[in-house]
């Protein structure tokens, strides 16, 4: 278990190393054969050319601010949500959870178009807000938290009536305090998506400052061409942010897919 557990490592941090490696070469030494490791020098060109060409820092604020609203909303549209899925009871209920479930073998791609049509149609195009309505209702993240809530003892919520407590009143103070795991894993992994997302911010932003990360490096690489020390450099300064989430946040990734009664699906 221990070997399986080093190789799958070594595979993960393998192509880390090698983006690393390579962003600090020169650049005439990237393509060069046979291929080496470490070039004749470490140099920091790469960083500072990508850094310079686009405007980074207007690019990270935009990323992080759509990444945490979008997060922000997500959790809590889905939810509420997912609450009222598994605690109501209601016509049409079964059928509208299906169409939500359904929506989980939806291509993303698929919606693109009438997506785009629908911003435009409202104004949003080039705006936080045309990038991060879209992304808000997420079926996956639904079924999640409905699979929790199920595991939450209804004996809890009835004390609470009984105390004269609303359905609110009990979904904010009682539900969501217990729902911390989970609501955490859906937090972070919404944040990842999101953070990564690249065709719907290229569709619905052409204002340069307005670009998120992974749209403004992509179009930095197409202006100089296919160079490999910049576009590692790029690799690494756009997954930085990620991967010290991930290191901050990971005990609460585990827990809350742990809780959800997923683990073993």
């Amino acid at each position: 278990m221990l070997v399986c557990a080093l190789v799958l490592v070594v595979l993960w941090v393998l192509p880390l190393a090698w983006a690393l490696a390579t962003s600090l070469k020169p650049e005439a030494e990237t393509a060069r054969t046979p291929l080496r490791w470490i070039g004749s020098e470490i140099t920091f060109d790469a960083y500072e050319r990508v850094w310079a060409s686009g405007d980074l820092g207007r690019w990270l604020f935009n990323t992080a601010y759509i990444s945490v609203m979008t997060t922000v909303l997500t959790v809590l549209l889905c939810a509420m949500a997912a609450y009222g899925f598994s605690r109501t009871e209601f016509r049409g209920r079964r059928l509208l959870y299906g169409l939500v479930l359904a929506g989980i073998m939806v291509p993303p791609q698929v919606l693109m178009a009438p997506l785009f049509a629908e911003m435009v149609s409202l104004g949003l195009v080039d705006t936080y807000w045309g990038v991060i309505l879209p992304q808000v209702a997420v079926p996956a993240m639904v079924f999640i938290l409905v699979k929790f809530f199920e595991g939450v003892p209804r004996e809890l919520e009835e004390a609470a009536y009984v105390d004269g407590a609303g359905r609110w009143r009990v979904f904010w103070q009682i539900v969501m305090p217990l729902s911390r795991p989970v609501l955490a894993a859906v937090a972070i992994f919404t944040f990842i998506q999101t953070w990564n997302n690249f065709l719907w911010p290229f569709l619905v932003t052409t204002d340069p400052n307005g670009m998120t990360l992974p749209v403004g490096l992509v179009n930095v690489q197409s202006s100089y061409g296919v160079r490999y020390a910049q576009m590692m450099a790029s690799v690494i300064l756009g997954g930085l942010p990620l991967l010290v989430v991930f290191a901050l946040f990971q005990r609460q990734i585990v827990r809350g897919v742990a809780h959800t009664g997923l683990a073993g699906q």
